[in-house]
C-alpha cells in the first residue's frame, strides 16, 4: 500500500467529495462528536473553503482511496508578527490507523507552514485522546505556558 499527501483542490469534485466524506466520518467518531455531519454543512463546506485563501486541505490517499485528511487555517501571531498554521481537523479512517499517516499529514502541513515562513503550527486536542496526543508530541506539539505560575493555555469556545 502506497500513501501518498496530496493538498486538496476545492475546485475537483473529487478532492471535495473526499473531504466532505472524511470530515464526516471524523464527526461519526466518538473523538468528533459522535454525530454526522448536517446536510447544511455536507452541501457548503466546500463552497466556503473555497472562499477562503488562507484555507488548506490536505488528503491522505491509501494508493488510490482517501483515507486521511487535515484541514488548517493561516492565522498571525501578534507576539511573533509572522503567520501561523492552526490544524482544525485531522482525521485518519479508523481502519488505518497506525500507519503513520498522521504523521505524514503533519510533516506536509509543516513544510507548508515553514514555506510560508510561520512562526509556529497550533492544534487542539481531547484530553481523553491519548492516540492522538501520542502522535502530535511524536511529531514535537506540547501543551504551552506563557508563565508557568499561570499554568498552561486553555481552548474555550463560545457557540454563535
Amino acid at each position: 500500500m502506497n500513501i501518498s499527501i496530496q493538498q486538496a483542490d476545492y475546485h475537483n469534485p473529487e478532492d471535495a467529495q473526499a473531504i466532505v466524506n472524511l470530515l464526516d466520518a471524523y464527526a461519526r467518531d466518538l473523538m468528533g462528536g459522535g454525530e454526522p455531519l448536517s446536510q447544511f454543512v455536507k452541501d457548503n463546506l466546500i463552497v466556503e473553503l473555497a472562499k477562503r485563501s488562507f484555507a488548506v486541505s490536505l488528503i491522505a490517499f491509501a494508493d488510490t482511496k482517501p483515507v486521511g485528511l487535515l484541514n488548517a487555517f493561516e492565522g498571525f501571531s501578534t507576539f511573533k508578527a509572522k503567520p501561523l498554521i492552526n490544524i482544525h481537523d485531522i482525521i485518519v479512517l479508523s481502519e488505518y490507523r497506525g500507519r503513520q499517516i498522521g504523521k505524514k499529514l503533519l510533516l506536509a502541513i509543516e513544510a507548508i507552514a515553514r514555506e510560508k515562513n510561520c512562526c509556529k503550527i497550533t492544534l487542539e486536542v481531547l484530553e481523553g485522546n491519548q492516540a492522538a496526543q501520542k502522535v502530535y508530541r511524536k511529531a514535537g506539539f506540547a501543551g504551552y505556558a506563557l508563565d508557568p505560575e499561570m499554568g498552561h493555555a486553555l481552548f474555550w469556545q463560545k457557540n454563535l
